[in-house]
């Protein structure tokens, strides 16, 4: 008696137990490519579509102009302005560089700049369900005060020069659900201020501190301190949401009140010999 021969599976079933098969080479071949586009894509990506995004993130006041390289590893010229349709805007000179890579936390950025950041600056950025996590390390930068002048009023009328020193202090920010918590400290000193509304040069040396504690907190305190110098400035502050409130007063030692006159009533509201400081 003849065997019967085994009937062929129809196309159709070959594909359902075995779903490999039911995607042609040409279907494979084309995953690869738009894979590899993808990936070569984030690999290249040019340092202006980082341009764009901090431009747009701060509404234009903070420039990244001639940016060179790509997202992960390039330079640019910061360029401080007034905002959008804003005239005034200032350069710092020379160029800042900046490298990008992914950790397993999110992005590792280091920052340098041949006038201001000798040491490499790293910022660790870790996106949250809710928002984004930064920690500063600990790196101190300096920069020229005439760069403020770009922000426009009151900047550009106090023309402001000196040197500003930034020291963060395991500063820790967190942006939860559209809330900033502060963590750790900030200290600011500006050294050698000069004003162009005044001939007194430098009028004085002066320290801001921005105080969050060891715990985040959405309230971080701020104190303005004197130094030394010929113009006196102190203050307490702290900051409420995105709002900053500041109480403070500026005075002038007595053999240098007359030169400093027309500055103290341009800064604050007179009262006396003093002029008070008032924010938010």
């Amino acid at each position: 008696m003849a065997s019967k021969l085994p009937m062929a599976k129809p196309k159709t079933l070959r594909a359902i137990t075995n779903p490999q098969a039911a995607l042609a080479p040409w279907v494979w071949a084309a995953l690869g490519c738009l894979l590899g586009g993808l990936l070569t894509v984030l690999t290249f990506t040019p340092a202006q579509w980082l341009a764009q995004g901090v431009a747009l993130l701060t509404q234009g006041q903070l420039q990244l102009q001639e940016a060179r390289g790509t997202l992960w590893q390039g330079s640019a010229r910061v360029v401080l302005t007034g905002g959008l349709g804003s005239l005034d805007a200032q350069a710092l000179p020379g160029r800042i560089d900046w490298t990008l890579q992914a950790n397993g936390d999110g992005a590792l950025l280091g920052l340098t700049s041949s006038c201001c950041i000798t040491n490499t600056m790293q910022v660790q950025i870790s996106p949250t369900w809710t928002g984004a996590r930064i920690q500063i390390t600990d790196t101190p930068s300096t920069w020229p005060a005439a760069l403020l002048s770009g922000l426009g009023a009151p900047w550009n009328t106090l023309q402001p020069e000196g040197d500003l020193t930034l020291v963060p202090q395991q500063l820790r920010l967190q942006w939860l659900s559209g809330r900033l918590l502060v963590q750790g400290g900030l200290t600011l000193t500006a050294k050698d201020m000069a004003s162009r509304l005044t001939p007194l040069k430098p009028m004085g040396t002066y320290q801001l501190q921005l105080d969050a504690g060891p715990s985040p907190t959405a309230t971080p305190g701020l104190k303005l301190s004197t130094v030394s110098g010929s113009l006196l400035l102190s203050g307490q502050g702290q900051w409420v949401g995105q709002r900053l409130r500041f109480q403070g007063e500026a005075s002038a030692v007595p053999e240098h009140e007359m030169v400093l006159n027309n500055l103290l009533s341009i800064i604050g509201r007179r009262e006396g010999a003093r002029s008070l400081l008032s924010w938010g």
